[in-house]
């Protein structure tokens, strides 16, 4: 599987943006997505995963309420809406196909995208 993340941007408080992730390959559905970001300076960090079908979701506390996660099997493509950005929800924001359901741990992810940054000024 490749998948190519976009949509980021630079925005300011309180802004919203809609990250998309397409995934190349007829096998996308048959794997749990899940979206990570990286700041300048610390470790990659989970935000959000959807199961295989879309049915769960699971979310970060530090964006619970906020953020989306999305996935339309037939266009192979997951989503991340961000709403009510914050200047510490600046980051590098990857995702990644693994095959274990709301997994948190980016180590034990299979796939990544090569990440779209998305700057948050106050």
């Amino acid at each position: 599987v490749q998948l190519q993340a976009s949509g980021g941007g630079l925005v300011q408080a309180g802004g919203s943006l809609t990250l998309s992730c397409a995934a190349s390959g007829r096998t996308f559905s048959s794997y749990c997505m899940g979206w990570f970001r990286q700041a300048p300076g610390k470790e990659r960090e989970f935000v959000a995963a959807i199961s295989r079908r879309g049915a769960l979701t699971y979310y970060a506390d530090s964006v619970k309420g906020r953020f989306t996660i999305s996935r339309d099997n037939a266009k192979n493509t997951v989503y991340l809406q961000v709403n009510s950005l914050k200047p510490e929800d600046t980051a590098v924001y990857f995702c990644a196909a693994g095959r274990f359901e709301g997994d948190t741990q980016a180590g034990r992810y299979d796939y990544w995208g090569q990440g779209t940054q998305v700057t948050v000024s106050s």
